[in-house]
């Protein structure tokens, strides 16, 4: 009783500094930030002085332990349900926001409405709100089953989940009322950048705990992905948000670094926020999922230990290709661009261990929809591993840079890869979270599947043939030596190819609601739906196996 009045307590002190600081804000938006903190303080006052456990208590009297014998799931399903709430938020912002490139009357005339405040909603929605959530809770699952321990400091675990939806709606609550610090995927501000230091801090000691108290001897390699992902995000995010706040009370800060500094910075931050969040993080669903849904061992467990060494080693030198032909020393930028190149190797051996891992099971693909979400997700990491590489090469970066190329690159890998191996991610773990005998229904996930397919071949493809157009329009001279075409040629050129996006865009949100929609059914416990298998012609399974299990090694 005494430590839940002391936190109680503690909240309730935090609340009312907030209010204070609201009261005594230097602009508006700081105002309105801490008014949402102090609302989230007295939320945590409530929960905290409400759920008395009584039943924790006599078992403390009696010295009788806690049952250790179930995995704990609980943040595990809020951190399932904010990631489908999440993506959906990002993928209707996505949309609305490529509709406007091509209907501008749908910035409606309102600055919280435009295009530069809606732009970074959609990409911190996507990448931070969607995928955070599915690594935070998928990081929670593969741990405790790879470890067969329960999590470490169950109380830090539920403030790591709930610290980091107040962390999400503080930036996205903050890119709507201008407040930024103007720097690509880290746009959220001081206070704002601390509150996630101190989230992911705590995010830190519940999964390394969770280690140390293992019952099993071996760390399985999907944990050293997650471990590289949260120990190296939490690096690049201090080091490249190091800023003097202009005011304690207000929103306003400046960054420690200047000029070229503060770009090599950035980008080192950047790209490898793709590197360590986007790629490791996902590489380590992909090494559990994968071989649990298609009940097959990893094709090379050698191959696989390959592959996490030396991604994290080459990574975390390549962001200098973001800075080509810029002010920065030729040397740094030839530096980069040669470890990209050197970025393909390893990355097509992960992508190829993840397929062979369906060695003698490759006729599930046909009956599994979710088997083929999760081979569609690998087939775009090959490929945005093999287009990155080649586009950080100066004589294509040439003509790629600062056009819709690069959109189309970062979206094929984003929806591809980081987006298909989160539905099926979520397909796996719903089921087996609320005790149900399966999915609602497998002809959803199909449907799913094909939806987001068009929709990703759309969006892609549109901006591939929009990006080598702007470049080629971009560098065309006349015989007198000026440039034939204007900006506002280019964009005229460009609009259907924006509209061609969006109806990509409107083929992916559409299967992410059939993918709600059955998640819902699921989580609801609904009677299964009735339907036809996914493979109505007979075949001989036994003819799509090795007629000898060859082992990888």
């Amino acid at each position: 009783m005494d430590r839940l009045v002391f936190r109680a307590g503690g909240w309730l002190l935090l609340g009312l500094l907030a209010l204070l600081a609201a009261a005594a804000a230097a602009d508006s938006g700081f105002a309105i930030h801490m008014v949402i903190a102090a609302l989230a303080c007295m939320i945590a006052v409530w929960v905290t002085a409400s759920k008395a456990d009584y039943g924790a208590m006599a078992r403390g009297i009696l010295k009788t332990p806690a049952d250790e014998s179930r995995y704990d799931d609980d943040p595990i399903r809020w951190g399932v349900i904010a990631t489908v709430f999440w993506g959906m938020a990002g993928f209707l912002a996505g949309l609305f926001i490529a509709l406007q490139l091509v209907f501008p009357v749908l910035n409606l005339n309102l600055e919280y409405t435009t295009f530069g405040r809606l732009r970074p909603l959609h990409t911190s929605a996507v990448i931070f709100a969607f995928g955070g959530n599915a690594l935070i809770a998928t990081s929670f699952y593969i741990v405790q089953r790879t470890c067969r321990a329960r999590l470490a400091f169950p109380g830090l675990a539920r403030f790591v989940f709930w610290g980091y939806q107040l962390f999400i709606v503080l930036a996205a609550t903050g890119y709507l009322l201008g407040i930024t610090g103007g720097k690509e995927y880290a746009e959220p501000e001081w206070y704002v950048d601390l509150w996630l230091t101190i989230v992911w801090v705590a995010y830190l000691a519940v999964f390394v705990g969770t280690i140390v108290k293992r019952k099993e001897p071996h760390i399985y390699v999907a944990n050293w992905f997650f471990l590289s992902f949260i120990i190296t995000i939490a690096m690049l995010h201090i080091v490249n948000n190091l800023a003097v706040p202009a005011s304690f009370l207000g929103s306003k800060s400046y960054s420690a670094f200047a000029g070229v500094q503060d770009a090599l910075t950035q980008w080192w931050y950047g790209h490898n926020a793709v590197g360590f969040f986007l790629t490791a993080g996902f590489l380590a669903m992909m090494y559990y999922f994968v071989p649990k849904q298609a009940e097959r061992p990893v094709y090379s467990y050698r191959l696989s230990i390959i592959h996490f060494w030396s991604l994290i080693f080459l990574y975390i030198w390549a962001g200098p290709h973001h800075l080509h032909y810029t002010a920065l020393p030729d040397w740094a930028q030839t530096l980069g661009m040669v470890f990209s190149v050197m970025l393909w190797m390893p990355s097509w051996g992960g992508m190829i261990n993840g397929l062979m891992t369906l060695n003698g099971a490759w006729d599930k693909i046909r009956t599994d929809p979710i088997i083929r979400m999760m081979v569609l997700s690998l087939a775009f990491y090959g490929m945005s591993t093999f287009e990155g590489p080649m586009m950080s090469i100066k004589a294509v970066n040439s003509l790629s840079h600062y056009t819709d190329w690069t959109i189309g690159h970062v979206h094929s890998g984003a929806l591809g890869w980081n987006g298909m191996i989160t539905f099926a991610a979520l397909y796996y773990l719903v089921p087996r979270l609320w005790g149900r005998k399966r999915l609602y229904s497998l002809r959803m996930v199909n449907w799913h599947f094909w939806f987001a397919t068009l929709g990703i071949v759309f969006y892609a493809a549109s901006m591939w043939v929009a990006g080598i157009t702007q470049g080629l329009m971009w560098r065309e001279y006349g015989t007198d030596g000026y440039l034939v075409n204007s900006f506002v040629d280019t964009v005229v050129a460009l609009q259907p190819m924006y509209l061609v996006r969006a109806l990509g865009g409107a083929l992916y949100l559409a299967g992410a609601v059939i993918m709600v929609i059955n998640i819902w059914k699921t989580i609801a416990g609904s009677p299964l739906r009735e339907e036809k298998p996914m493979t109505e012609t007979p075949h001989n399974e036994e003819a799509d196996r090795p007629i000898v299990a060859v082992p990888a090694e």
